[in-house]
């Protein structure tokens, strides 16, 4: 045997490194269950649209057509010395769902709104319940003071974070609104309304109430306003004064009906169009 014919000798088989173990693959979140996202200053529009989405969702399952607001106080209670328009309030309101529930339609008309919360708000919940009809809340959230009543239909109960959407639903859908005593938030959102009559934005009529004429009188002198130019004589006019629930009824009832006759089948709940400036009637013309 040469050496050629040798055994060749044994070499250790060469070993492959083993594969890192693979990361198990996950779905990340969908966008719109991804509330890190939803909370955050890039999501605020999808916030803001759902407060517009989410109410039109529920009125159009409860029917929802229109709607008569009352604002007022948060601070005034039945033992306060402001008490009898707490108690007015809830009788005119329970008067207003009783008069609304002649009008046999498919829809709700003329349905009782508030912003929701304690005071005045709850006195308009309170007494729509008394006529056992259905009632809406716009409640918002604050440090205080705002927390939703008792009396509110369940479904009807809305929480709100943006001021401005919580305004829109009730400018939008009122087709009358009735302003108690109130302070701050009274005044901000009865002069909202005010100057979407006066300068003719909502392509609708709105019958507005001051109720207690003795204090809107003295809070308020709408004299002075016409006196120095601020505002004309025809603006007196955007509302009227009451001081009693059957005062207040008789003009929601004349001004109000009125409308019912006029208006066709509208679609619901009946949203009010903007008037765009093209389409504006000039005041100055006959």
């Amino acid at each position: 045997m040469t050496d050629n014919d040798a055994t060749p000798p044994l070499t250790p088989p060469v070993t492959q490194p083993l594969a890192a173990a693979a990361t198990p693959v996950t779905r990340p979140s969908l966008a719109y269950k991804n509330e890190p996202f939803l909370a955050s200053p890039d999501a605020r529009g999808l916030r803001i649209l759902s407060e517009y989405l989410e109410p039109l969702s529920h009125l159009r399952r409860q029917r929802i057509r229109d709607t008569v607001v009352f604002f007022g106080s948060a601070r005034i209670h039945e033992d306060s010395p402001l008490g009898r328009y707490y108690t007015e309030a809830r009788t005119l309101a329970s008067m207003v769902t009783t008069w609304a529930k002649t009008f046999r339609e498919r829809t709700y008309r003329f349905v009782v709104c508030s912003g929701g919360g304690p005071g005045i708000m709850e006195a308009a919940n309170r007494g729509a319940s008394d006529a056992r009809g259905k009632n809406i809340g716009l409640n918002i959230g604050l440090p205080f003071e705002q927390f939703p009543n008792p009396y509110i239909t369940r479904e009807l109960s809305f929480e709100f974070h943006y001021f401005f959407m919580r305004k829109f639903w009730f400018a939008y859908m009122a087709k009358a609104l009735v302003v108690f005593p109130g302070g701050f938030g009274t005044m901000d959102e009865m002069f909202e309304i005010l100057t979407l009559a006066q300068t003719q934005k909502l392509a609708k009529k709105m019958t507005i109430i001051l109720y207690g004429s003795a204090f809107w009188k003295e809070i308020i002198n709408f004299e002075a306003l016409v006196k120095y130019g601020t505002i004309s004589a025809d603006d007196m006019k955007l509302f009227h004064f009451a001081d009693t629930p059957e005062a207040a009824l008789e003009i929601l009832q004349t001004t109000l009906t009125e409308q019912v006759e006029m208006a066709p089948e509208a679609e619901v709940p009946a949203i009010s169009h903007s008037v765009k400036p093209d389409q504006a009637k000039d005041p100055r013309q006959p």
